[in-house]
């Protein structure tokens, strides 16, 4: 005889359309559960608003200390007044990448990094543009260009104090997007030679479209030197720099040992095949003159 079959107890009830009947109170705990979310999010969001105005706001967190690193020729209180930064700043309000900005907008600041500690102390470093040449461009102020030849800032000789940069003259600017540059063949050559020679060498710089460039270097050839001759012009063309310079060495070790009555006051090496040497008497050469007269 079978046994009747009792219903289980713990198995939704199934109403005619085959749904299961959820029980009220469970639907309930999860709206509850909802808003308890809701309330909790809207809860944290207001305390960190809360916390956010709070430390942005308070004198607590103003900057109480900035150390600048990487300046030689700007001074450290100049890049804080430039920044605005001479004034009470929130450290946690400051927007470094504005912050950045603005003291790169200094002429002689290539680019600034700027970061932030939590002991309210505000990290800046610098890199200052590095000075290579004064250009000089008719009906102009004279330009100062960097070591990549970018021209970044006007001379002032009162206050920049780079005497002994070569002068250089012959160049153009032209328009790049928003700003000024020197390009072609001739910046070109200039910076090559720049790369090869002596720092202090060159005191002046022409460039020419068809000769190259000349230089008026300082008198390093002669032993012997002319009072009133201070520099000797030399042709050095398009390129060959560091050849053409050995090759000027070599000649005037040359004439200072089989002709040393001779200065030179000039060279031509455009053409290493065809080079020309301009000399003149020395003073010893015209005391040898007034002996044997």
């Amino acid at each position: 005889m079978r046994s009747k079959i009792k219903q289980n107890r713990y198995k939704p009830e199934v109403n005619d359309g085959g749904a299961a009947v959820l029980d009220s109170g469970t639907t309930i705990d999860v709206f509850l559960k909802w808003i308890m979310l809701v309330a909790g999010i809207s809860v944290l969001s207001l305390v960190s608003i809360f916390a956010y105005d709070l430390v942005t706001q308070s004198p607590l967190f103003n900057v109480k200390k900035i150390d600048i690193s990487g300046n030689n020729r700007v001074l450290a209180d100049e890049i804080i007044a430039f920044a605005n930064l001479d004034e009470p700043h929130n450290i946690y309000k400051l927007n470094l990448y504005s912050l950045e900005k603005r003291i790169a907008d200094h002429p002689w600041i290539e680019s600034a990094s700027v970061k932030r500690n939590f002991s309210s102390k505000l990290s800046i470093a610098v890199v200052e543009h590095e000075p290579l040449a004064i250009v000089k461009i008719e009906n102009m102020a004279d330009i100062i260009i960097n070591t990549q030849g970018r021209p970044f800032k006007e001379y002032d000789p009162t206050t920049d104090h780079l005497d002994t940069l070569p002068v250089i003259t012959g160049l153009d600017l032209t328009r790049a997007d928003t700003q000024y540059i020197y390009d072609g063949i001739l910046i070109n050559a200039i910076m090559n030679f720049l790369k090869v020679a002596d720092v202090d060498m060159a005191v002046s710089i022409n460039a020419h479209k068809q000769m190259g460039i000349t230089i008026e270097a300082r008198d390093i050839f002669n032993k012997v030197k002319l009072d009133n001759e201070t520099t000797i012009p030399i042709k050095m063309g398009f390129g060959d720099y560091k050849i053409k310079l050995k090759k000027a060495k070599t000649i005037s070790e040359y004439i200072d040992k089989n002709f040393p009555e001779k200065t030179i006051i000039a060279m031509d090496l455009f053409n290493l095949q065809k080079v020309f040497i301009k000399t003149t008497l020395n003073q010893t050469g015209l005391n040898t003159i007034k002996k044997g007269v």
